[in-house]
């Protein structure tokens, strides 16, 4: 990519002393970017191409049977990928065996740190959808819960930072880049809040995520958690905005795989303000997300619908077998005892476990523990489709 636009410093710095050495602290001019985004044909055309992607994707979900029960899944995918960018070593299998109540064992901090994304999205998600505006307090509350519990948790949750933080180095003084000084996070968020409202001017949705996205990384306003919170920020502001009637698009997978384009990116808007260039890049993720989710969501609706019919055939198992079916869209990963309370304690734990046995046979799930008791079941043809992107090694 080459930049149209060399603008230099999209902010200015500000020198204090931490820890008895001077440090030189950016400080990012509020947006929109000046001069203006420098509209060429390139540029136009991802942006249209970018608009009808999403708008491909969106129209999908109204073919999901229950969205809500993909959502479920397909929440955990990110939460997933999003923290293996931050380094957990945590699997989508993982964490729904965490989430499994009959899952024995003290889980690991990795899947702690997912759990707790989860429990975020869908906190800020439920919140949005009761009409609470996306603004500063949310974007704090949602900081709150990542850090509930396990790693990060001492480190002020659900409150802007206290002191400096940094990136790269192993201090201030020697680091790859410093945010802005703690004293200028409010107003530096200030600016951002009201960029999301369109102040000072009205900014298309997919523009207005790109450039509060990079804004929110520049700021750095937590002292853990900002890389979650701010990949999290461009699927809320979507929400917000309309643009997605459902959280389906989620960039974490195109960020991990262009992990070291997306970092050198961040630092030349910052030094030579070519937010082209980030748009370039953000416009060619948004298409391939969208068109990879699009894909997935296509092949997830054709496996439930073969599923079905093969069910179906069963004869007088056929409604059993296909309640337990309709769980585990919801929960891939389920034992015979979390269906039955999911079921409301009916059928008996022996109709149940036989219809488990039904759908082994079909070879739509296999049993994961080889136990007698407490056996686990996982829809593995779903789960396959999920999984796409979360390999550790990817």
């Amino acid at each position: 990519m080459v930049a149209r636009t060399v603008r230099g410093l999209t902010g200015h710095y500000s020198v204090t002393k931490v820890g008895g050495e001077k440090v030189r602290a950016f400080i990012p001019d509020p947006l929109p970017p000046a001069p203006a985004i420098e509209w060429n044909a390139q540029l136009q055309g991802l942006s249209q191409q970018a608009m009808l992607a999403v708008g491909r994707l969106d129209g999908l979900t109204s073919l999901l049977p229950d969205v809500s029960q993909f959502l479920y899944t397909y929440i955990r995918k990110e939460a997933v990928l999003s923290s293996q960018i931050e380094g957990t070593q945590s699997s989508l299998s993982d964490l729904l065996l965490f989430e499994n109540t009959d899952t024995p064992g003290v889980p690991s901090a990795d899947v702690i740190e997912v759990s707790n994304y989860v429990a975020a999205l869908e906190h800020g998600l439920k919140r949005m959808q009761r009409g609470f505006p996306l603004s500063l307090r949310l974007i704090r509350e949602i900081h709150g819960v990542l850090l509930r519990r396990g790693r990060g948790s001492e480190k002020q949750p659900g409150a802007f930072r206290t002191s400096q933080n940094w990136i790269g180095g192993t201090r201030p003084g020697n680091a790859r880049y410093v945010p802005p000084p703690p004293d200028e996070v409010v107003a530096c968020m200030g600016a951002l809040e009201k960029f999301l409202h369109d102040d000072p001017v009205a900014t298309p949705p997919l523009v207005k995520a790109a450039l509060a996205h990079l804004q929110f990384e520049t700021i750095h306003p937590f002292l853990d958690g900002n890389g979650r919170i701010g990949r999290l920020l461009i699927t809320l502001l979507l929400c917000h905005d309309r643009v997605l009637s459902q959280p389906m698009l989620y960039l974490s997978l195109h960020l991990k795989q262009h992990r070291s384009t997306y970092y050198e990116l961040l630092q030349r808007v910052r030094i030579d303000g070519v937010w082209e260039d980030w748009l370039v890049f953000f416009f060619e993720g948004v298409i391939a997300t969208a068109e990879q989710t699009s894909g997935a969501t296509t092949r997830v609706l054709r496996l439930f619908q073969d599923d079905q019919r093969r069910i179906a055939n069963l004869g007088a198992a056929a409604p059993t077998v296909a309640r337990v079916h309709d769980l585990l869209q919801r929960n891939p990963m389920l034992s015979v005892n979390r269906a039955r309370d999911l079921l409301g304690n009916e059928p008996a734990f022996s109709t149940l476990s036989a219809a488990f046995g039904r759908l082994v046979d079909l070879g739509l799930v296999e049993e994961k523990t080889g136990a007698a008791r407490g056996r686990i079941f996982a829809y593995q043809a779903y789960l396959e489709i999920l999984n796409e992107g979360t390999a550790l090694s990817a």
